[in-house]
C-alpha cells in the first residue's frame, strides 16, 4: 500500500533536485536585470569607464612586466578579461585585469615554465573556477576572517614593493628568492650606481602618493608616467624603456597547449584558482559595501572569472582576477552598471591601437614607481593597528599571515592564516560550553527531605556546543562530582553535539554508573539523540526509565528511586543518628 506513495515521494524529490540544479545553472548567465542601469546611467558609466581606463593603463603595463611576461601580456589581459568578466561576472561594478597578487605568483612560474606554461596554467585555473561556480562554492568566501585578509593584503604589498627594486634601480629582474634577489640587486647597484632609474621610480611613487592625498579624482599615475617619460627623453637619461608593442589585438592561437605538462602545473593552477576566487570575491564585496543597492552573485562572479581566464591565454594574456583598486576607482567615479567596466576595457583597446608607439618609450623605472606607490597604498596601517589592539588572537593571525605571505607563497599564507584563525575560534567556542550545578527545587519537600535530596541528588545544566574541541574539558568537569547517588543532566541548552561530544558524554555516563551513581537525562533534543543512540547508551537509559522531557520530572523520578531502594529512609536514619550524636 505504501510503495506507490514512496515512489511518488522519490520522484518528487528527484524533480525538485533537478529543478534546483537547472535554476542554479541559469543563474550563472546574464539576466535582464543586469542591464537595468544602462538606460538611466549610461552617461555616468561611460565617464567612470574612461576614468578607470586612464588609471588602469600604467597598472596593466606594470603588472605585466612585474610578472615576467611583458607589458603586452598585462595590456591584452585587461582588454580581453575585462570584457568577458564585465559581461559574465556576478558584480555590476567589478573591474577585472592583472593584479599585483597574480604578478607575485607568476614570477617564479614564468621563470620555470616560460610564457607558454603560464598560459596553460591560466586555462586550467579557469576550468577550476567554472567547476567551483557550478558547485556553488562562492558563498564560502565570506568566511575568510578579516585578520587573514588584512595580513594577506599587507604582505602582498610588501612583496610587490620588494619585487620592484630591480627595475627601480635600473637592473634586470631577479628570479631568485624574494629577499635574496632584493639583496643582490642592492649589491649590484652599490657596485655600479646609475641614479637615473631610482630618481624616476621614487619620483613617480612620491608624486602618486602626494597626488592621491590632494585630489583623488585626478589620474595621478598616468600623469606621473607621462611627465617621467618626457623628462627622461629631454634629459637623455640612461634608463631602460618598455620597447615596441603590437598595435592590434592578436588572433587567438593554441600553439602553447602541451598536455604533457599538465601534471606538473596542477599545483600552480590550484594556487592561481584560489587567489583569483579570493581576490575577486573580496573585491566584489568591497564594491557592494561602497554602495547602497548593489549585491553581487558570488557563484556567477566565479563563473565569469573562470571564462575570462579560459579565453585570455589564447590571446597571449596572463591569469587575471577582480582588481580591488580599479574597482574602487570605478565606484568612486559614479559607476552604476556593467557599462563602466566594459567601457574601461574598450578604451584600453583604443589606447593600445593609437598610443603603442608612444607607450614604447615609457621607462621601466616609471612603471616600477607606479607599483611601489600601489603597494604602499595597499597597506592599511589604521586597520592593522586596530586589529593589533583588538585581541591577541586577531593580532597573531594577522602578523602570521603577513609573515607567511612574505616568506612563503601566497596560497600557503592564506591557508596558514585560515587554519590558525579556525583553531583560535574553536578554542573560544570550546570555552563557551559550560557544566553548571543547579539547585534542587525545595517545592513539595519538607525541609529535612529537601536538604537530603540536595546532598545526594545533583543536577547539572549543559550549555553550549558539545563537540570535539570542548569534549575533554567537559569530561573533566562532569567527572568532578562528589559522593552523590544521582546525577541529573539537563540537555535542553546544548546547541550542537558531534560524534566526539556524544562519545565523551556516553563515557562520562558509564564512569558515573560504575561508581554507583545513577544518571538521568532531561530535555534531550531529537537531533542530539541520534549520535547517542548510535553508541547504544540512549537505549540503556530508556530501558531504565531515565530519559525525561523536563528536569522536574527527572528529579521526581530520582526521588522515587531513592525511596524504592530504601535509600531515603536510610539517609534520614543516618542523619538522625548524626544529629543525636551531636547532642550534649
Amino acid at each position: 500500500m505504501n510503495q506507490p506513495i514512496r515512489d511518488n515521494q522519490l520522484m518528487t524529490t528527484i524533480r525538485e533536485t533537478t529543478a534546483t540544479k537547472r535554476r542554479r545553472f541559469r543563474q550563472l548567465f546574464p539576466e535582464r536585470s543586469d542591464y537595468l542601469h544602462l538606460s538611466r546611467h549610461w552617461h555616468t558609466d561611460l565617464l567612470a569607464g574612461l576614468t578607470v581606463a586612464v588609471v588602469a593603463l600604467p597598472l596593466a603595463l606594470g603588472f605585466g612586466i612585474a610578472s615576467g611576461l611583458g607589458a603586452f601580456a598585462g595590456l591584452i589581459t585587461s582588454i580581453i578579461a575585462g570584457v568577458l568578466a564585465a559581461l559574465l561576472g556576478g558584480s555590476n561594478l567589478q573591474v577585472t585585469g592583472p593584479t599585483g597578487t597574480m604578478a607575485v605568483v607568476l614570477v617564479p612560474l614564468a621563470a620555470t615554465h616560460s610564457h607558454a606554461g603560464v598560459m596553460l596554467v591560466g586555462i586550467m585555473a579557469g576550468l577550476m573556477l567554472v567547476v567551483l561556480a557550478l558547485a556553488g562554492a562562492g558563498r564560502y568566501a565570506r568566511y575568510v576572517p578579516v585578520p587573514v585578509v588584512e595580513g594577506f593584503t599587507a604582505g602582498v604589498g610588501i612583496v610587490i614593493a620588494v619585487q620592484q627594486l630591480p627595475p627601480a634601480l635600473g637592473l634586470p629582474a631577479q628570479n631568485a628568492h624574494l629577499i635574496s634577489g632584493a639583496w643582490e640587486s642592492l649589491s649590484a647597484f652599490a657596485a655600479d650606481p646609475n641614479w637615473a632609474p631610482p630618481a624616476i621610480a621614487f619620483g613617480v611613487a612620491a608624486a602618486i602618493l602626494l597626488g592621491s592625498r590632494l585630489h583623488s579624482q585626478i589620474p595621478t599615475p598616468l600623469l606621473a608616467v607621462i611627465v617621467a617619460s618626457l623628462v627622461t627623453w629631454w634629459a637623455n637619461a640612461e634608463a631602460s624603456v618598455i620597447g615596441s608593442l603590437p598595435r592590434t589585438i592578436p588572433a587567438p592561437e593554441a600553439d602553447f597547449l602541451d598536455f604533457a605538462e599538465v601534471p606538473q602545473l596542477v599545483a600552480a593552477a590550484v594556487a592561481i584558482c584560489a587567489l583569483c576566487a579570493l581576490e575577486s570575491l573580496l573585491s566584489a564585496t568591497v564594491a557592494d559595501n561602497m554602495t547602497v543597492d548593489q549585491h553581487h552573485n558570488p557563484d556567477r562572479e566565479l563563473f565569469g572569472q573562470g571564462i575570462a581566464n579560459l579565453v585570455t591565454p589564447f590571446f597571449g594574456g596572463m591569469p587575471s582576477s577582480g582588481a580591488l583598486a580599479r574597482t574602487a576607482v570605478n565606484v568612486r567615479s559614479g559607476a552604476a552598471g556593467r557599462l563602466a567596466s566594459l567601457t574601461h576595457a574598450i578604451v584600453l583597446a583604443l589606447m593600445m591601437l593609437a598610443l603603442a608607439p608612444l607607450v614604447a618609450h615609457v621607462p621601466l623605472a616609471a612603471l616600477a614607481g607606479v607599483l611601489i606607490a600601489t603597494s604602499i597604498r595597499m597597506i592599511e596601517v589604521g586597520s592593522m593597528l586596530a586589529l593589533a589592539r583588538s585581541t591577541r588572537a586577531d593580532a597573531a593571525v594577522m602578523w602570521l599571515t603577513l609573515a607567511a605571505t612574505v616568506l612563503f607563497n601566497l596560497v600557503w599564507a592564506v591557508a596558514v592564516g585560515i587554519a590558525l584563525a579556525g583553531l583560535l575560534a574553536l578554542g573560544r567556542i570550546s570555552r563557551s560550553v559550560s557544566v553548571e550545578e543547579e539547585p534542587i527545587e525545595p517545592a513539595d519537600h519538607h525541609d529535612e527531605e529537601a536538604a537530603l535530596l540536595h546532598e545526594h541528588i545533583v543536577a547539572y545544566r549543559l550549555e553550549g556546543p558539545l563537540f570535539f574541541a570542548a569534549a575533554h574539558r567537559f569530561l573533566l568537569q562532569l567527572l568532578d562530582v562528589a559522593d552523590v547517588r544521582v546525577v541529573v543532566l539537563r540537555m535542553s541548552r546544548v546547541s550542537t553535539m558531534d560524534a566526539s561530544g556524544a562519545t565523551v558524554l556516553a563515557d562520562a555516563i558509564k564512569r558515573l554508573e560504575h561508581r554507583g551513581i545513577a544518571v538521568y537525562l532531561s530535555g534531550l533534543e531529537p537531533v542530539h539523540a541520534k549520535p547517542l543512540a548510535a553508541l547504544g547508551i540512549l537505549e540503556l537509559l530508556w530501558q531504565q526509565g531515565r530519559l525525561f522531557e523536563h528536569t522536574s520530572e527527572a528529579i521526581a523520578a530520582a526521588r522515587q528511586r531513592l525511596k524504592a531502594d530504601g535509600l531515603l529512609e536510610q539517609l534520614e536514619a543516618e542523619a538522625a543518628a548524626e544529629a543525636e550524636a551531636e547532642r550534649p
